[in-house]
């Protein structure tokens, strides 16, 4: 019996092929989108999955403004966050998120569901999103994807 083809392949730096693709959010739900794309940059979707490696593609996510969240979790949802201060925690619904920042909402999501790590870290690094159509990665070329 030939025992080289069990042989388990670990991924590294050097021979991963990270490819940018690109994510229209329009009419999309937040969670389901958000789950996708946390599984495409950690690489999930890859036979060549690797835990410990960065070996997921680079995700640009356009139309992040008209993303929809189900229910009344436009209103009821609160997002939290500390400013270091003795009573200084803030409080901010998706609703005034997408006001101010529509691409924080996405972000938010996706951090989420990342790895709390120094790999997770990294892997967060790999997502691009922007409020309109317009994106700065056209030189990378990146493929529309639809999830």
């Amino acid at each position: 019996m030939n025992t080289l083809s069990y042989k388990t392949v670990s991924a590294n730096k050097n021979t991963i092929n990270k490819e940018w693709i690109v994510v229209d959010a329009e009419g999309e739900i937040l969670g389901r989108l958000a789950s996708e794309i946390a599984k495409v940059i950690r690489g999930k979707h890859k036979p060549s999955f690797t835990p410990h490696v960065d070996c997921g593609d680079n995700v640009i996510v356009i139309n992040a403004e008209k993303i929809r969240l189900t229910g009344n979790k436009l209103g009821d949802k609160t997002y939290v966050r500390y400013t270091g201060y003795p009573g200084g925690q803030r409080f901010i619904t998706p609703k005034e998120l997408l006001a101010k920042h529509p691409e924080r909402i996405i972000e938010k999501a996706v951090r989420g569901m990342l790895p709390k790590n120094r790999l997770g870290r990294q892997l967060f690094k790999n997502l691009y999103v922007y409020a309109g159509t317009e994106h700065k990665q056209e030189a990378q070329n990146p493929k529309p994807v639809k999830f």
